[in-house]
């Protein structure tokens, strides 16, 4: 595994980077063998703004054959936010594993068993999220420009319209860093 560690708004101390490179060790011994990950990234980084309360934040990117695995944790200090995330991979990871496991083709080599070190107690069956509200409203023709001026308007994070253009149903969207986004069809 090549670890790379990056800080944004901080220096990454050699005492991080070894805490950093501890908890994710686990990762590789989780991944399938023949889909070991090529490159690991943790972007360690502060936010400045004294209202958030958690301000350490934790970006961990696995590259595998298949899927990008990537996670994202904010904590009050920069070890609980990499402590989080790596949980957090470690459970993205063994679900990676047990779904390449379950649709492996016909006389592929099985998968070794974890060693019980690194096997998690089964999860309590949860039950399937409900649908608790339903909302209806026309849509407007109007630019996305003007959606994120409604959005706005409305203190929503998102807002459903009908692009003027096209005539397609689009959604303007806020983004973390604070700009805009677009979701419309092709």
């Amino acid at each position: 595994m090549q670890l790379q560690v990056k800080g944004k708004n901080m220096a990454v101390t050699d005492a991080l980077f070894a805490h950093a490179e501890g908890r994710l060790e686990r990762i590789t011994k989780i991944l399938p063998p023949w889909d070991d990950a090529s490159s690991v990234e943790l972007e360690l980084s502060v936010e400045r703004n004294p209202k958030i309360e958690r301000p350490q934040v934790a970006e961990i990117t696995v590259r595998t054959k298949g899927p990008v695995l990537r996670v994202r944790e904010s904590a009050p200090d920069m070890y609980q936010a990499i402590d989080t995330a790596a949980k957090k991979l470690e459970r993205q990871a063994r679900r990676y594993r047990e779904r390449r496991k379950e649709h492996r083709r016909p006389g592929a080599p099985s998968l070794p068993e974890l060693p019980p070190d690194l096997v998690e107690a089964p999860l309590p069956v949860e039950t399937a999220p409900k649908l608790v509200k339903s909302k209806r409203f026309s849509l407007h023709a109007m630019s996305p420009e003007e959606a994120a001026l409604n959005m706005d308007l409305l203190h929503h994070d998102f807002y459903v319209f009908r692009d003027e253009e096209s005539g397609e149903v689009s959604v303007v969207y806020r983004r973390k860093d604070g700009d805009y986004g677009l979701i419309a069809p092709e």
